[in-house]
């Protein structure tokens, strides 16, 4: 027979630990060796299988002692020392053991034996949200507006009001776990006979059977059904951001409630606007003779249009502000500005004549008109010399 390691160098702790200390290292090398975790690997399964073993005798004050003082041969009657016995000797539920240790349950979902505590088939639960894309215009998303949205969505059966049973019919217990929703299963393996509990086959955990089901919903409780509900889009609503219509999801299962309806919300561009937050902003285009001598030019915005007048010498970029011309702050807190960016436009396709009325205006100009152009040549003197 092959030699056996020492209990506490399976276990990773020193002779000395406390039982606290042990009980962790068991929590943690069992995690770690679990079966589940390595389908078809003997050797985490042989660790597996030693890592209890060592915790059947680390873990009682009795066998403790008895191993501290004659080793192996104090715990195992094949060494024909004191009684102990193996630890798979008789039979197991690793479900009650993970209980024990991971209260109540594994930390990979449940008890990895199928043991342990678990939800409530039967109880009310929520039902699940709906997503739905919805495309608007700039100016909607603005001021806000009223869409009408169709979706699937899953619905409570109207014929059997949910319970997936036909009409005048009821579920009945279930014959093979008596209404618990679990059974016990006892397997002889290498390691002893092990029982284990899991969700009943017949049943699905619910403890519940429906012999005559419902023609509409074949027994689910519950039919998809293509719905259209009227939407408040409130105003100031950006691209992108999502609008909760609570309730208008999925039905809930067992008396739970319905989701929600989670609307995605898209908004198309505009050909003047972009929107920065609750600014918006526009170009301006004018000419050389309004930027030079100024003019009153008409403004669109989001409401109507409005007259400005464009200052003499207006600069190519400068930009001047409309108080309150925004978008629709959400919750009704005013409005942003509008920010309308002055853009200069060159003229093209000049006639000879026009050309000529051009080259005279240049030739009457001088730097004492072009305060940046100036600048720059000043700028260059300076770095550069003459």
């Amino acid at each position: 027979m092959a030699e056996k390691k020492d209990y506490y160098e399976v276990m990773g702790v020193p002779k000395n630990a406390s039982e606290e200390e042990i009980k962790k290292a068991y929590h943690k090398l069992a995690k770690k060796y679990h079966p589940d975790l390595h389908p078809g690997d003997k050797i985490a399964e042989a660790k597996f299988k030693e890592l209890n073993e060592a915790y059947e005798v680390l873990s009682s004050k009795e066998k403790r002692a008895r191993y501290d003082q004659f080793g192996h041969a104090g715990v195992d009657p094949n060494f024909g020392g004191a009684a102990g016995g193996s630890p798979f000797s008789g039979d197991v539920d690793f479900g009650d053991i993970f209980d024990t240790f991971f209260g109540g349950g594994s930390p990979f979902g449940g008890s990895p034996f199928g043991g342990g505590r678990r939800s409530n088939p039967n109880a009310p639960r929520r039902g699940s949200d709906v997503e739905v894309r919805l495309s608007i215009e700039f100016e909607e998303a603005a001021k806000g507006c009223h869409k009408e949205v169709s979706y699937d969505k899953v619905e409570s059966c109207p014929d059997c009001h949910g319970t997936g049973a036909k009409a005048g019919t009821s579920a009945s217990t279930c014959p093979a776990c008596g209404g618990s929703g679990q059974v016990r299963i006892t397997q002889k393996t290498f390691m002893g006979v092990v029982q284990t509990t899991r969700t009943c086959d017949r049943c699905g955990g619910t403890g519940r059977v429906i012999n005559t089901p419902c023609p509409s919903c074949r027994g689910t409780g519950q039919v998809r059904k293509h719905k259209t509900v009227e939407i408040n889009i409130p105003a100031g609503i950006d691209n992108q951001q999502v609008l909760n219509v609570p309730g208008q999801g999925n039905a809930g299962a067992n008396g739970g409630p319905d989701g929600d309806l989670h609307l995605l919300i898209t908004v198309r561009p505009h050909a003047l606007f972009e929107r920065r937050g609750n600014d918006i902003w526009c170009d301006m285009p004018i000419t050389f003779a309004q930027a030079a001598l100024g003019d009153e030019v008409v403004v669109p915005t989001l409401d109507s249009k409005v007259s400005y007048q464009v200052r003499e010498g207006t600069q190519p970029g400068d930009v001047f502000k409309l108080k309150g011309k925004g978008v629709q702050k959400l919750g009704g807190r005013g409005r942003g500005d509008q920010y309308v960016r002055m853009v200069l436009e060159v003229p093209k396709n000049l006639t000879t004549k026009q050309k000529e009325l051009l080259r005279k205006f240049e030739e009457s100009t001088s730097d004492h008109n072009y305060q940046r152009r100036k600048g720059f040549f000043d700028k260059l003197k300076k770095k550069f010399g003459e």
